[in-house]
């Protein structure tokens, strides 16, 4: 049986758009999202705390500093919730974990804590002293 042509270019072009559809719904940035509290669930310093996404096998290197999250904290909350968008979530390698580290005004990083990076669940991280605070 012979397909029209009219057919033919009808399929091909509803193919290219549902390809099209797919690597455009590929390249969008991918969401994480999470909780970040203090170690012995004291109240989290003040300070900025920075998420970002580090993965050694990168071959771009320290890549999640671009994609960073910025959070500041008044030193009243006892947790913070975050959303790290990035188009690198979705190009992370097993070994791929998100960093956070919380530093004062002056750049002192004061505590740090990170957690593996996981697909479509929300990351809990918990931050640990890094320097002696008075």
């Amino acid at each position: 049986m012979k397909v029209p042509a009219h057919y033919r270019r009808f399929v091909l072009i509803a193919g290219t758009a549902a390809i099209a559809g797919i690597a455009e719904v590929s390249a969008q940035p991918a969401d994480i999202r999470g909780t970040i509290d203090y170690e012995g669930a004291a109240r989290i310093p003040a300070g900025t705390i920075e998420i970002r996404i580090d993965d050694p096998s990168s071959p771009h290197g320290q890549q999640g500093r671009d994609a960073a999250t910025r959070l500041d904290s008044d030193g009243g909350a006892r947790t913070l919730d975050f959303t790290l968008t990035s188009p690198l979530i979705a190009e992370a390698s097993p070994a791929a974990r998100i960093v956070a580290e919380l530093k004062r005004a002056d750049g002192w990083l004061l505590s740090r804590g990170s957690a593996k990076l996981t697909a479509h669940t929300p990351v809990r991280i918990t931050l640990f002293t890094a320097m002696y605070q008075p």
